[in-house]
């Protein structure tokens, strides 16, 4: 396999690695800056340094742009005039509606699969990538109605090889959730650390003692300027509605606490907690693998349209395969889903969206 990584940072580099090491891939890298090209050579997360986006994706199969959100779009299409006819291009960046919306009526989106892994680290840079970054690690991926099954059926598999676990969302709901999940906790930490701050300054003390649980709120407060400011830039929307939704939450928190009646407000607490406790379980709940076996009709979509109704029902694809009829008019799909449950549930909206399906035995 080939693969081209345009963009050879943190995450990019990253890829590259576990392209090598985990799929036996060969990886042309490129960016702008040509000292961080060198250093990704020098770590070994490309084998090949490309002078020009051309360069990078012209024999790729599989085209990862790891650029900052501003410059993703222009990546992408860039991306997608160079490849051949076969490659699939894809992205990570942690925003995807403008994205999506600035490939409308391009020809060749048929073969871009936008993408978002939710993996990371308090280092950047390419020299602390790791080949282990996305073992066990969300890889969201936003298939909307052009993108092709074929197309998404090899990036997903990719993406499993590089030990993450895909999974897809349409561009809304993606964008939606992130607000809430990653770039809101930013928005308070930068806020609670402006607090504390100007809270000392009126009281014209040094700064005292923190606590663990000051430090772990406000770990990512400022972090990459540059890269949030993007982010916030092209999610405003989303992240400004859960804003005033968390505001309202934290009056509704003053008021309590205000009360003084401290069973209530240990019933808050706890409640919190078991909040937490539940959204953490389900991020982790994996069973034995189940397969659905379904017969579709072989039309553009069909793919991202079976995987968005799954993951709109919360059922994840840990695997898939594709068996095209001969005569090309339908299809068999093969679907791996964790558990039973998962399995009933997927059967069930799959028999909703009109495909005859079965749920294998002995799986």
């Amino acid at each position: 396999m080939r693969i081209a990584v345009l963009g050879v940072g943190l995450v990019g580099g990253s890829i590259g690695l576990a392209a090598r090491r985990r799929l036996g891939a060969s990886v042309a890298g490129y960016d702008p800056d040509a000292a961080i090209l060198q250093r990704a050579l020098d770590v070994g997360a490309v084998d090949d340094a490309a002078g020009t986006v051309a360069e990078a994706v012209a024999k790729a199969e599989l085209v990862f742009c790891a650029a900052p959100v501003r410059a993703l779009p222009g990546l992408v299409a860039d991306a997608l005039a160079a490849s051949g006819e076969a490659a699939v291009v894809t992205d990570v960046g942690s925003t995807k509606r403008e994205l999506t919306a600035s490939l409308d009526g391009n020809p060749a989106a048929v073969r871009f699969i936008g993408g978002h892994p939710l993996a990371g680290a308090e280092t950047a840079g390419v020299e602390n990538a790791r080949d282990d970054l996305f073992a066990g690690a969300r890889w969201y991926l936003t298939p909307d109605a052009a993108a092709g099954g074929i197309e998404y059926d090899a990036l997903q598999r990719a993406i499993a090889g590089l030990g993450a676990r895909p999974q897809a969302i349409d561009a809304e709901t993606h964008d939606r959730l992130m607000a809430t999940v990653s770039h809101l906790p930013h928005v308070i930490a930068n806020v609670l650390v402006e607090q504390a701050q100007t809270a000392l300054s009126e009281e014209s003390e040094r700064l005292p003692e923190v606590g663990p649980s000051f430090r772990d709120t406000t770990r990512v407060a400022g972090a990459n300027p540059a890269i949030w400011a993007d982010i916030f830039s092209a999610n405003r929307e989303a992240v400004a509605a859960e804003i005033d939704r968390a505001v309202e939450r934290l009056r509704a928190a003053a008021e309590l606490i205000r009360t003084g009646d401290a069973a209530a407000v240990g019933d808050w607490q706890r409640d919190a907690g078991a909040a937490r406790h539940r959204l953490l379980e389900a991020a982790s709940a994996r069973g034995a693998l189940r397969e659905l076996r379904l017969t579709v009709e072989n039309r553009p979509g069909i793919v991202a349209e079976v995987a968005l109704a799954l993951g709109r029902a919360g059922v994840n694809i840990e695997d898939m395969a594709l068996y095209p009829a001969i005569d090309m008019s339908a299809g068999a799909m093969s679907l791996w889903v964790s558990g039973d449950a998962d399995a009933a549930r997927a059967l069930a909206v799959v028999h909703e969206l009109g495909h005859a399906a079965t749920i294998a035995d002995g799986v």
